[in-house]
């Protein structure tokens, strides 16, 4: 039985519902666009916000379990948190396989679009960031982790555009969210695994 939610707990619920839904509604732009552009970056970044919907969407669930359920949910979350790296991965190497480049304006404009949510989304989410244990924490880095990574693809759209015309400066950033998200999975682990250490002291 879930106990009762305190007050910052009962606010970080309502902040992660709505960025669930921003995110979801982002996730669908994207995963439109990415493949009508060809821009490895924009897929990458389209598994990045299902996986942000997702980590929210749960946290609005799991607020109320026991510091237990947090702890294995936690794990849970960078399990989660990886599957954006592996689409990256994934995509890039088609890019590097078949070629391609990205058209440059499409990709800037929807990368500034995505920005602009997830500042947004990381302004909602940075008063919790220490509310709810590994659940509050998998939030804000989802959150801070899109919006350092949408302003990588706005580089890589000028890049391309005025400098570069080619695919390698939306693969690196593609190769860029890869390692960005596996950090994130392992900050989100170490919070949870911190939990179970506490659980067990």
């Amino acid at each position: 039985m879930s106990a009762p939610l305190a007050l910052d707990e009962t606010a970080l619920r309502r902040t992660a519902l709505i960025v669930a839904a921003l995110n979801l509604a982002y996730f669908v732009v994207e995963v439109i666009v990415a493949p009508l552009i060809g821009s490895v970056s924009l897929f990458a970044d389209s598994a990045d916000f299902a996986e942000d919907a997702a980590v929210n969407a749960l946290i609005v669930l799991a607020l109320g379990w026991s510091l237990a359920a947090r702890a294995r949910l936690g794990g849970a979350l960078a399990l989660i948190s990886l599957l954006p790296a592996g689409a990256a991965l994934w995509t890039g190497w088609q890019k590097f396989s078949h070629g391609g480049v990205p058209e440059p304006l499409a990709l800037g404009l929807v990368g500034l679009g995505a920005l602009m949510l997830n500042l947004l989304c990381a302004g909602l989410l940075v008063r919790h960031r220490g509310t709810g244990g590994s659940l509050g924490t998998a939030a804000w880095l989802a959150a801070r982790n899109d919006a350092l990574g949408n302003v990588a693809i706005m580089a890589a759209a000028a890049t391309t555009a005025f400098a570069w015309h080619s695919y390698w400066p939306d693969l690196a950033v593609g190769a860029a969210l890869f390692v960005l998200n596996l950090d994130a999975a392992g900050d989100i682990w170490k919070a949870a695994r911190r939990e179970r250490k506490a659980l067990a002291a």
